[in-house]
């Protein structure tokens, strides 16, 4: 007859009754049955058990596994968050659905497989008309100077407007410092960007850098009317602009040592 872990526990409570220690309970099993004895810190929690009052040897009911939250239910509702606000936070989600971090985690990446991003970045917001425009013109160029092996495209430059500011607050991954364990954590004051501003137009040709003009107050580079002066240069120049600017020929624009910068490409 083998014995069980019940069979076991009976000859504990009897040797517990009988009046042995732990020590002596648990010699006696070992020498009777060796390596199928129990060990002795189950000798022990018996012991302990039947000091407490217990007299049976029963396995007590338990609660077991916890219930799991990560059901379709809440997958979906937390889909539905999701589609509500993008930019839904793991402490909202927990604080709506009262369910707990791991669950969350383990519902948006291994159930519905999101990842949270950052948008990228366009400088602009092009409609499909613009893009066109874009193209064809491309197209226009390329079959006027021969794919770019025409001499023409030495004539060409290109140029754009941008807002300098005075002052630009670091991010706040700019400002990270390494410190050490026992240096305190350092603190800076938040900073916005400064009011004072300068609109710089900058202008390349085929060979680089061309010229950088600072504009005068509330005017941009306007190619139209350079055309209109200039004929043996060619001009591109992007127009997604400040609708509220008034433009501004670029050749005559001088440069702060009094020549116009457009004599450079001559």
């Amino acid at each position: 007859m083998e014995l069980n872990r019940e069979h076991f526990r009976a000859i504990i409570f009897h040797n517990f009754r009988r009046g042995l220690s732990r020590q002596e309970c648990f010699d006696e099993l070992n020498s009777l049955y060796s390596d199928k004895a129990p060990s002795y810190s189950t000798v022990k929690n018996w012991y302990n058990e039947f000091n407490r009052g217990r007299c049976s040897i029963q396995d007590e009911s338990r609660a077991g596994r916890p219930k799991s939250v990560v059901v379709p239910e809440k997958i979906n509702a937390v889909r539905e968050l999701i589609k509500q606000d993008r930019h839904v936070t793991y402490r909202e989600i927990e604080a709506s659905l009262d369910i707990s971090m791991t669950s969350i985690n383990k519902i948006l990446h291994e159930h519905l497989s999101v990842k949270k991003i950052c948008s990228r970045w366009i400088p602009h917001n092009l409609t499909n008309a613009q893009k066109k425009a874009r193209v064809d013109w491309c197209k226009e160029m390329l079959e006027k100077y021969i794919q770019g092996t025409s001499k023409a495209v030495y004539n060409i430059y290109t140029g754009d407007e941008s807002w300098i500011y005075a002052y630009e607050p670091e991010t706040k991954q700019q400002s990270t410092v390494w410190v050490f364990q026992d240096e305190a954590k350092p603190t800076k004051v938040v900073r916005g960007r400064s009011t004072s501003k300068q609109m710089i137009a900058c202008f390349f040709g085929i060979n680089g850098h061309v010229a950088t003009v600072a504009l005068e107050q509330r005017r941009t580079v306007n190619s139209e009317k350079s055309g209109e002066q200039s004929h043996r240069t060619s001009k591109h120049h992007d127009h997604t602009l400040d609708s509220g600017c008034q433009g501004v020929n670029p050749l005559d624009v001088t440069t702060k040592h009094g020549s116009n910068w457009w004599r450079l490409l001559a």
